[in-house]
């Protein structure tokens, strides 16, 4: 026997080895693989009709695929672009406050190729399962997970299935995972040295509590900002509470009436710096002329109804989407994408932050 037939000899017992291994559970990509005697990322490329691959190696791993009953998700190249593309999105933002935005992003990156998303909200791990189990009996071919916060959660369990998955404002721990989030950090920065380019010297920090991600984020941004312009930032001027527009109300108040020479306030969602701007006005205090305020979010029901119109960060949320979305177009073309992109978030400057009337 030559060594290319005991080559093919040994990928055919392995094959018959796993296909019996296979008896009663779904066959993934990986098994494929295996079964062909390839890398995880050639069997993809094979299965999808991508990538620089022998003629030989890509009918291997199709003919294993096959045989082994693994379901084909063609969608980039043997599937017409009349196909119509089914994502499913699976969250806990049951109001669409960031869901919605991401949405848009992924229905954009599709272009003109027809997309249809499958939205299932959910406050509870249980409930999340069984949506996914219906996302997966429907056969989507994509699913975003997202999230109200940015924190990290467990991946989902597909269990033997092969779906290609993005993680978009929230994060697991996975390696292996593709998460795509707002660069918090940037977008804390970007405020706070508007505050101190428009003459803010005396910054405090209005924010939610402290177990977020995305809270730490941004106060040790807007601490390394300071410090590069040789301003400190005491304990007493950070008040982390419930992301609620009465917390910001009374944070606002209560650090004004402790420090009058506060000339800035940075809050950490555009709920909070509406709450401090209501505080503000009740005390007597003109803003901007005497302190500038800042919201984070750009959730324009709020920002643009409050008087004055808030200054805030825009996490850019369909433009994450629109990533997201370009993402699930390279997974399903067989590229292996992973790891944790923050993409930057921009700041939209309205009236609530002119300069202090000392600069003017």
């Amino acid at each position: 026997m030559s060594i290319s037939e005991e080559k093919e000899q040994r990928i055919s017992d392995a094959g018959q080895a796993l296909q019996t291994s296979l008896t009663g559970r779904g066959v993934t990509l990986q098994d494929v693989a295996r079964a062909a005697g390839v890398t995880l990322g050639t069997a993809s490329k094979a299965i999808n009709g991508r990538g620089k691959l022998s003629l030989e190696t890509r009918e291997r791993v199709r003919s294993e695929a096959r045989r082994l009953g693994f379901r084909f998700r063609e969608l980039e190249q043997n599937v017409p672009v009349s196909r119509r593309a089914m994502i499913g999105v699976l969250t806990s933002d049951i109001y669409g406050r960031f869901s919605l935005p991401l949405l848009m992003g992924i229905e954009k990156a599709f272009g003109s190729r027809p997309v249809s998303a499958v939205l299932c909200a959910t406050s509870d791990q249980t409930h999340e399962q069984e949506h996914l189990q219906m996302l997966l009996e429907r056969q989507v071919d994509g699913i975003v997970v997202s999230a109200r916060r940015e924190d990290p959660r467990p991946p989902i369990d597909l269990g033997a299935a092969s779906v290609p998955v993005i993680y978009a404002h929230t994060q697991v721990t996975d390696p292996h995972a593709l998460c795509v989030l707002p660069d918090d950090a940037q977008g804390a920065s970007l405020a706070v040295e508007h505050l101190i380019h428009s003459g803010r010297r005396h910054l405090a920090h209005i924010t939610g509590p402290g177990y977020f991600e995305a809270v730490r984020l941004r106060e040790g941004a807007m601490r390394r900002v300071m410090a590069e312009h040789a301003l400190s930032l005491s304990e007493q001027r950070v008040l982390s509470g419930p992301w609620q527009e009465s917390w910001g109300y009374t944070a606002a108040q209560y650090l004004i009436k402790q420090d009058p020479s506060i000339d800035a306030l940075f809050c950490g969602s555009d709920q909070l710096a509406r709450g401090a701007v209501e505080a503000l006005h009740e005390m007597g205090v003109r803003i901007p002329d005497d302190v500038a305020v800042i919201g984070f979010d750009n959730w324009e029901p709020i920002a643009c109804a409050t008087r004055p119109a808030l200054t805030t960060v825009d996490m850019n949320l369909e433009a994450v989407g629109h990533y997201v979305g370009q993402c699930l177009l390279d997974l399903l073309a067989g590229k292996l994408l992973s790891g944790i992109v923050r993409l930057p978030c921009t700041l939209v400057i309205r009236e609530s932050s002119g300069p202090t009337h000392t600069s003017e």
